[in-house]
This record gives C-alpha cells, sequence and structure tokens, in this order.
C-alpha cells in the first residue's frame, strides 16, 4: 500500500518578493491608496516599474503596508497572510 501526503499550497508567505509584488496589486489596486504610496515613497510610476524586481521598491511596499495600520491589515486579510507575515517579509527582502 502506497500513502500521499498531501500539502498545502506554498503560501505567497514563503517567497517575501512574491509577497511584495502581491500587496503592490493591491496597493495599485485603488486610485486613491496607489497615489499616496507614491507621494510617500518618492517613487514615480516610472521607477516603480523600473524597480519591481529591487528589494528596495519591494521594502518600500511593504514599509507603505506598515506606516498605516488599517491598509495593513486590509492588505493582510486580502492576501490570506497575518499581518506580521507582511512585516517579517520585509526583513527577508
Amino acid at each position: 500500500m502506497r500513502l500521499t501526503i498531501l500539502r498545502e499550497p506554498q503560501s505567497p508567505a514563503a517567497d517575501p518578493a512574491t509577497l511584495a509584488l502581491n500587496a503592490l496589486g493591491w496597493v495599485l489596486s485603488d486610485e486613491a491608496r496607489a497615489g499616496r504610496l507614491l507621494a510617500l515613497t518618492g517613487l514615480s510610476v516610472e521607477a516603480l516599474r523600473a524597480g519591481l524586481d529591487d528589494p528596495a521598491t519591494l521594502g518600500a511596499v511593504f514599509d507603505f503596508l506598515a506606516a498605516h495600520e488599517p491598509d495593513l491589515l486590509a492588505a493582510s486579510a486580502a492576501l490570506g497572510v497575518e499581518p506580521g507575515e507582511l512585516i517579517a517579509a520585509r526583513e527577508r527582502l
């Protein structure tokens, strides 16, 4: 008899860059929130696009969420992760 072990799908929290990109997608889904991200980070749309593989740019997304608890909580709920996972992912970039 052969047993099969079923595993849960890997959480996006396992890869901090993937989690950051998912969080960025959440941020950009709201025009006002997207504008606030650009204003507070000093990033332009072009710099944001160019920096999608840059840990500093991805870290800015986590920093943006960490600075405003309502966004942190809403993003974590939308992404299906704990708020602490978003904060911890920043450290792993």
